[in-house]
């Protein structure tokens, strides 16, 4: 049968000229990718202007870089106090220093041992060659655990590990290409020393393996899991929606909307990150819940009796509306990302803003073009008679559905109370991550290895030196050394001391702070004049000793206690001496800090964009009764799955605080054709009752492919060894499967008990008795 073009609207009537112009449009956007790079630094969580990064590049600035990379030795004997281990942290050491821009290396063999020979300070290697087999190791071991600055930090107080700390002096340019330059090199180095020595372990830690980390994180979900999304979803869809055809077509509006997206994005120079990694998965998550309810309403026209053509045409028409109310809002859930105190979070959310909408558009003209070349093979197999007999249970037992369900709701909501923000870092990988597997073994031998630098200022030149400083920094020592939560303490207080008893005969009773402050520079000039390049105090001390860095060593704290030890610990200090400045930075405590400003942030641009959307709703429903039924039913699904969150795990990261603005949009989906769909049948003067029963006859099917099969994706995503990716699937999935049955069991119980008058109430009696029969 021949359609009349111009009846048609230009995408069916002219369909290969409609996807030409798509097509077009797609290369042309994709030009721009070209100028997309990733970068895999830790810091493009932070922007520029964060208080706590402007306090670390000014501790950076003022003192010696502390970006590193550490080497820990574990022998398989369980003791480093032997010749083998100890000529491996040798080789390692002088190996080191030829990595990628080191600038310094730290390790038990190249400690600056100091004594008193005939009254000389002595300033020399520890270990000054590699020893000879059955060589005695005991004064190695005897300097080594008597020696503050090594113990607990280069060698484990049981004896089982040393570590080789390698400083970087990371360059301008591109930092990600650096960092897989430096850790490349480094476990190049490992795997070269490791072959020479076989009963040894080394795992790689520190900062710029934690950033290696994140870029091989990244880079493994694109490559595998987002691509096993994909296959997945395609799979799933050709299943249940029963066309492969169908299920192509939706990965071709997928696929454009994410390239265009992605090409968009490159145009307008942003970066990609560990965060913007996952918009195409949250592209996908709209693009699939508009196409599949296209789809499905074709198929339910052509049941209908309507030809090919005219049950696209029809399916457009009806699901245009609730598509683009689902594809507003959602944009605008994700454009509240920009409330975000993290930058990559509100790339995040423009670049998926710019992909629903797309996605929008193409599946309401791409979709239907595809459609209309491929002759369609009605199914009149219906699968909505499932839906219908449920419509009509809810409806008949509302007072107790609504009763129960709110309960339930209700109870579970409140272990949302029992969870806490509680970032760390370095668990931000599974145990199959390399590097994590390498912080676990550091955790278990030397306690953790988080960290807070405090500078501590004078604002005088050589101002350290004043007696009445040292002794408030021996005291503000000493405090960190007693908390449970501190493992070690690396301060200059302890060299100075050393240096005391070296400069008195090595008699033990002088080790102490020098009650002299001039003898206290003497003391500091010699000792300086005496290291060799590479080893100055330039980490500790600035270059006109007017302010000291110490730095705590700490177990692998949450956010809440890291911040709570940085707070304590200047109240601490500033009980001892006002006139002294204090300074906290590290990279943990930027961390920490993050983590609950985004918190706060998001909670309320989360509020803003819910009653933004509910008002949108209102507008587009033109009903305040259905908006307010909206707002309701679109805040019961985040609220549920974060108590059940609160009851598996209770702690809450970075990426899980934007999960409600990225499960939004198949909330809203899920709601509002729903409500569009029995506000259709209201309009036509059909009952309340039969108005919930069109609903459930018309999207039920469609709202229930579009959950298996998202949460089918997102187990797919709960897999990545990334955890931010990973808890993001998992709660992802919870709140999905909380939105569907709240929109199949306390949506149409609480709009069964809103319609309760004599006429409805005769309806529900007539269904009572079709169930019975």
């Amino acid at each position: 049968m021949a359609h009349n073009s111009e009846q048609s609207p230009f995408y069916l009537a002219h369909p290969k000229v409609s996807l030409l112009i798509t097509a077009i449009v797609m290369v042309v956007a994709l030009i721009g990718a070209q100028n997309l790079y990733f970068r895999g630094d830790y810091k493009v969580f932070f922007e520029e202007k964060d208080p706590q990064r402007l306090a670390f590049e000014e501790m950076q600035d003022t003192f010696n870089k502390s970006e590193n990379v550490a080497f820990m030795i574990v022998p398989k004997s369980g003791n480093v106090y032997n010749t083998q281990t100890l000529n491996l942290a040798f080789e390692l050491t002088e190996a080191a220093w030829q990595m990628p821009f080191s600038t310094r290396v730290e390790s038990v063999s190249n400690y600056q041992n100091t004594y008193d020979l005939d009254g000389d300070l002595i300033v020399e290697d520890l270990i000054l060659e590699k020893m000879r087999a059955g060589e005695a190791t005991a004064h190695v071991q005897k300097v080594v655990e008597s020696t503050p600055e090594l113990i607990g930090r280069l060698a484990s107080r049981d004896g089982r590990a040393l570590v080789v700390n390698t400083i970087i002096q990371m360059p301008d340019g591109d930092q990600t290409r650096h960092i897989l330059d430096i850790a490349s090199a480094a476990k190049s180095l490992k795997a070269d020393l490791l072959a020479r020595y076989p009963s040894h372990d080394i795992y790689l830690t520190g900062i710029v393996m934690m950033n290696d980390a994140f870029a091989i994180a990244a880079s493994h979900d694109v490559m595998t899991l987002i691509p096993a999304m994909f296959l997945l979803i395609f799979v799933s869809i050709a299943i249940i929606v029963r066309s492969l055809w169908s299920a192509i077509f939706t990965m071709v509006v997928v696929s454009v909307s994410i390239a265009i997206t992605m090409g968009v994005t490159g145009w307008f120079g942003v970066f990609l990150s560990t965060a913007t990694v996952n918009v195409p998965t949250v592209i996908t998550t709209l693009a699939v819940a508009d196409c599949i309810h296209v789809i499905v309403g074709m198929r339910y026209f052509q049941r209908k009796g309507r030809s090919p053509h005219d049950a696209i045409l029809e399916s457009v028409k009806v699901n245009k509306k609730p598509i683009f109310i689902t594809s507003i809002t959602t944009a605008i859930g994700f454009l509240m990302l920009n409330f975000s105190a993290v930058p990559v979070l509100a790339h995040l959310g423009n670049m998926t803003a710019i992909g629903v909408m797309l996605a929008c558009l193409f599946s309401l003209t791409a979709l239907p073009a595809m459609l209309s070349l491929i002759p369609q093979i009605p199914n009149n197999r219906s699968q909505n008679a499932l839906f219908t007999k449920w419509g009509q249970f809810v409806i008949v037992n509302h007072k107790l559905a609504l009763l129960l369900s709110s309960a339930v709701i209700l109870t579970i909501s409140l272990f949302a109370l029992n969870n806490r923000l509680n970032d760390i870092a370095v668990e931000y990988f599974d145990e199959r991550s390399s590097f994590r597997q390498a912080v676990e073994v550091n955790n278990k031998i030397f306690g953790g290895m988080s960290n807070i630098d405090f500078v501590l200022f004078t604002d005088i030149p050589y101002g350290i030196t004043k007696h009445e400083f040292l002794d408030d920094v021996e005291s503000f020592s000493d405090w960190l050394e007693k908390r449970d939560e501190v493992n070690h303490v690396l301060t200059f207080t302890d060299t100075l001391k050393r240096l005391n008893k070296n400069m008195n005969g090595d008699i033990e009773s002088f080790y102490e702070i020098p009650n002299d402050s001039e003898l206290t520079s003497q003391y500091l000039l010699l000792y300086e004049m005496s290291l060799p390049f590479g080893l100055d105090l330039g980490n500790q001390i600035d270059i006109d000793k007017s302010a000291l860095r110490i730095v705590a060593v700490t177990q692998n704290l949450g956010s809440n206690e890291l911040t709570k030890l940085e707070t304590e610990a200047k109240a601490f200090f500033h009980t001892l001496n006002s006139s002294y400045r204090i300074e906290a930075a590290s990279p943990p405590l930027m961390f920490a800090h993050i983590g609950e400003r985004n918190m706060s942030n998001m909670v309320w641009g989360s509020i803003f964009a819910l009653v933004l959307i509910s008002g949108l709703i209102i507008f587009a429903l033109r009903s305040v009764k259905l908006g307010v039924v909206s707002l309701l039913t679109n805040l019961l699904p985040a609220a549920v799955g974060f108590g059940i969150w609160g009851m598996l795990s209770g702690e809450i990261n970075m990426a899980l605080s934007v999960v409600v603005s990225m499960t939004m949009g198949i909330i809203v989906d899920d709601t509002v054709h729903f409500l569009s769909k029995y506000q259709t049948a209201r309009i036509q003067n059909q009952s309340n009752e039969q108005s919930i029963l069109f609903a459930f006859d018309s999207v039920g099917m469609a709202l229930t492919t579009t959950t298996i099969v998202l949460t089918l994706g997102f187990a797919v995503l709960a897999s990545s060894s990334f955890m931010l990716n990973a808890h993001m699937g998992m709660l992802t999935i919870i709140i999905i499967i909380a939105a569907l049955l709240v929109d199949f069991i306390f949506l149409p119980a609480l709009l069964a008990w809103l319609g309760n008058n004599a006429h409805n109430r005769k309806s529900r009696a007539k269904l009572a008795q079709t169930q019975r029969g």
